[in-house]
């Protein structure tokens, strides 16, 4: 499909992707110049005071986004000084501007990252409303919208194994846009998908925040119980029955687990997994790999039922499901592993301090209890704990790929 790059006011059509080195460096994000103070006038936006020109020089947007930030703001040590917020905020913009305007205080010694926030922030999760990722990124996109002062909206761009909505994030060129999702998206594309475009050097991650518990389920009109009355069911008839997952992570163990049981099933592909759900629940697949929370709904109803979850443990939630090790096949094993992205060039400061505001969110109790319920573990992470989970799912995926024979596409 091709991508349209909007630059100068014109459009120009890229037949792939755009990836990093199609962007234009005056719209990369995290720019990490800073051009020194110039004589010549702020440039007007049309949008609003609050905001700057594209073609302004670097120095001069620091100011307007302090001032921005400072207005928002709502730090009690403002408070008590000031009587207010609006007070609060008004003397912090103005101790900014003083202190660079007396020299006290330089542009550089004021890094970007302090002002993070300055306008609306994009959760973009590559998978469809009502998922476990979407589930988790509205509660947070609640919670960090009142500790940053800014609204946090959630968008939705699912479809071909998460590939759309992470081309939508890498190509958009917005520092104030956020990749919440299943780490599995982008981890087992590369064993699934040739001519990829993007490279895992282009993200950045800032958190690590739950584990989701991945269900294997199939229509409660199967006459199945158990992994193993189900692949003696599909070896009776081979090329038969058909499977769906949403993840390149659940297509790639699945994959996986055919393969090593000598198993001939037909794939389906979704761009959303309700309509995946729809047709199991009417029998028109036999098995869906998805997010406990997607599914649970549907078992309550008794329209489905779960044979077993992919997950190292039980869930609290429904003990009385076995993990695939414990049904004897070690190979569908792998955690959920959910979190949040920024495009590489992030400042390092700020990953670690978004972490921080990300963990006192999923950490409140309240908040972890509702996470909980919807069938997801809470496990918030640094963006180096993060970077190590990534790490051990790849090497567990690369151990899947290689006993069931499959290899890197790319």
């Amino acid at each position: 499909m091709a991508s349209a790059l909007v630059v100068e006011g014109k459009a120009r059509t890229i037949a792939r992707p755009v990836t990093t080195a199609d962007r234009p460096a005056k719209l990369r994000p995290w720019r990490s110049e800073v051009t020194s103070l110039q004589s010549s006038p702020l440039p007007r936006s049309p949008t609003g005071p609050d905001e700057f020109v594209e073609d302004s020089p670097a120095a001069f947007r620091m100011p307007v986004q302090a001032i921005t930030m400072a207005r928002n703001s709502s730090e009690a040590g403002f408070k008590a000084g000031m009587g207010n917020t609006k007070n609060s905020a008004l003397f912090a913009a103005i101790m900014v501007v003083a202190l660079i305007l007396s020299g006290k205080a330089s542009l550089a010694q004021l890094p970007l990252s302090q002002f993070w926030p300055h306008r609306t922030v994009k959760l973009i999760v590559p998978l469809g409303p009502a998922s476990g990722a979407d589930v988790t990124a509205r509660l947070l996109a609640d919670h960090l919208s009142r500790r940053w002062g800014q609204a946090v909206v959630v968008e939705n761009r699912p479809g071909a194994d998460g590939l759309v909505g992470l081309t939508a994030f890498l190509s958009g060129a917005d520092d104030h846009a956020l990749l919440f999702t299943p780490t599995g998206t982008f981890a087992a594309l590369p064993f699934l998908h040739e001519n990829l475009t993007y490279s895992l050097s282009e993200l950045a991650p800032i958190a690590r925040v739950t584990n989701t518990l991945v269900a294997i389920t199939v229509p409660t009109t199967l006459k199945v119980n158990s992994l193993a009355e189900l692949a003696t069911f599909v070896r009776a008839q081979p090329g038969r029955y058909h499977w769906a997952g949403i993840t390149g992570a659940t297509d790639l163990v699945f994959s996986g687990f055919l393969k090593t049981a000598g198993l001939s099933m037909i794939r389906v592909p979704y761009r959303d997994g309700v309509l995946a759900i729809n047709d199991l629940s009417e029998g028109r697949i036999e098995v869906f790999l998805s997010a406990l929370v997607t599914v649970l709904p549907h078992v309550t109803g008794g329209k489905i039922k779960m044979l077993a979850l992919t997950n190292r443990e039980r869930a609290p939630s429904v003990p009385e499901v076995p993990t695939v090790a414990e049904a004897g096949y070690p190979t569908l094993q792998y955690d959920g592993l959910v979190g949040l992205f920024a495009t590489a060039g992030m400042p390092a400061e700020l990953r670690e301090r978004i972490a921080g505001d990300v963990r006192a969110v999923i950490t409140d109790p309240a908040v972890a209890a509702r996470v909980a319920g919807t069938g997801q573990i809470v496990a918030p992470g640094t963006p180096a704990d993060f970077d190590r989970s990534i790490e051990d799912q790849r090497a567990a995926f690369m151990a899947i790929a290689g006993s069931s024979g499959l290899q890197p596409k790319r």
